[in-house]
């Protein structure tokens, strides 16, 4: 019996996405604008090139993540992702339902924080080809450059009103813009490479306390890069031959991302001074852009911004696709509410959510981009990657038996790295209270949400118990 009719399939939702469409979607939600805006403030974070440590470690900590995504992907494909591997690992029917929820509702700040994230970054890049962006208006309480990310936005919903198989086909024109954009900056890099420039400081590797919190801060930044390996997860009740397809997307994707990203920053440190990376200057704030100007040209560099704004669309583009089917998939497991399990009539694909979605979004585009991606690696590391990675051994505990085909590699090791990874990333910087502190509201405030429904509906914990409405 093959793996497509042993899957369960959503209601309304058709399979259409084979491995190769899988990747794309994978590689253009893990790319986006970040690199193109962080490699400066991950070497400003270790202060030298030793911060490639931290590009190295954030890999390390998304090939253990997603060898976990793999194995729960291949064996639950369905439509959510995190949200149906969550309420399986803590009981469907009992605790399951209330961490389901908790997810679900974090998603409704950290999606829109993600997708919000892009958007600015592609506004940043604007504003370098068109300074004129940067006038502030409204009397002076709003930059126009975000009114450009918050219309990004909205023109990545309208192009998402439509079927999947037209979705698949412009992934692919989006992924070969992304391709193209990072394989300049390569090539810029390698032709004007100066080796002595990737030489750390004195005292680089010295292992004090400045050293790890540096390493922490630095491995968050590119932790926000790599993220985006496990979209495919999300569309599992719209892939095909969901056991070997989901796997494999999601690991080569990751191996293929993290070769990208550790020759761009060697591309960039062999040309561009640190002195010029860690201060306020355009080098900092359109790295790549000034990368090619240095190389080949002012022409070359204006090219390549454009090329970088394509980017940045094309991950706001797939943040928003697979984003938009977890209320989706949770509001038809009737854990959420209930006006988010519509599917559009036509190209049968959950618009409310979509919509929603990106209503959050534009309102975050008008946020500060540190504090959005701070934020935003918090709240998801403590609501979902920490309970997801314990959540892969309870699950093998209480259900050994369950289908599972594809079985990561070196069990339990890779959950185990993974959340010390996370927690690592959480702890070891100053800010971190700020950002526990941000978590802790969501939490406690999607608690009270569920705990208050499932009363009225007398859900677990109520279930069986005689209250009164």
């Amino acid at each position: 019996m093959s793996a497509e009719n042993t899957t369960t399939r959503a209601p309304g939702l058709e399979r259409r996405l084979g491995l190769g469409s899988s990747i794309s979607l994978n590689m253009m939600n893990m790319i986006g604008v970040g690199p193109f805006i962080t490699l400066p403030l991950v070497v400003a974070a270790m202060g030298g090139s030793q911060a490639i440590l931290g590009w190295v470690l954030g890999a390390f900590i998304a090939l253990c993540d997603g060898l976990v995504w793999a194995e729960l992907g291949a064996a639950m494909p369905e439509a959510g992702g995190s949200y149906a591997f969550l309420r399986e690992m803590y009981g469907r029917e009992g605790a399951g339902r209330w961490i389901s929820f908790l997810y679900i509702w974090q998603l409704g700040f950290s999606a829109p924080l993600s997708i919000a994230s892009g958007c600015i970054g592609l506004a940043q890049y604007a504003a370098y080809l068109w300074p004129v962006l940067d006038v502030p208006i409204f009397g002076g309480r709003v930059p126009l450059v975000s009114l450009v990310a918050a219309g990004s936005c909205v023109f990545a919903v309208a192009l998402l009103y439509r079927n999947m198989t037209a979705i698949a086909k412009m992934a692919w024109v989006m992924t070969g813009g992304v391709l193209l954009t990072i394989g300049a900056v390569i090539v810029a890099g390698v032709t004007h490479f100066h080796p002595a420039m990737l030489a750390a400081p004195h005292g680089a590797f010295s292992l004090h306390a400045g050293f790890f919190e540096g390493l922490g801060a630095a491995t968050l930044l590119a932790t926000y890069d790599y993220w985006g390996y496990y979209a495919v997860c999300f569309l599992g009740g719209e892939v095909k031959e969901p056991g070997r397809t989901i796997p494999r997307a999601v690991l080569w994707s990751i191996v293929i991302v993290a070769s990208l990203y550790l020759a761009m920053q060697v591309s960039v440190l062999g040309v561009i001074p640190v002195r010029d990376l860690t201060h306020a200057g355009a080098a900092k704030f359109a790295v790549v852009a000034v990368l090619m100007q240095r190389t080949f040209g002012a022409t070359a560099a204006k090219v390549l911004a454009l090329l970088v704004m394509w980017t940045a669309f094309a991950s706001v583009f797939s943040l928003l696709l697979s984003y938009s089917r977890v209320p989706y998939a949770a509001a038809l497991d009737g854990n959420y509410f209930r006006i988010f399990a519509r599917v559009h009539p036509k190209h049968r694909f959950p618009d409310v959510s979509l919509l929603a979605l990106g209503a959050v979004a534009v309102v975050f585009c008008f946020f500060d981009l540190a504090v959005v991606i701070a934020a935003l690696v918090a709240i998801r590391i403590l609501l979902q990657y920490v309970m997801q990675q314990i959540g892969v051994i309870v699950l093998r505990a209480k259900r050994p038996e369950m289908r599972r085909p594809f079985r990561m590699w070196l069990y339990p090791l890779p959950p185990l790295l993974a959340l010390v990874g996370f927690l690592f990333i959480v702890f070891s910087r100053r800010e971190a209270s700020r950002e526990l502190m941000d978590a802790a509201i969501v939490a406690v405030s999607g608690s009270l949400i569920y705990f208050a429904r499932a009363y009225w509906k007398r859900e677990w914990p109520f279930r069986g118990s005689e209250i009164s409405r």
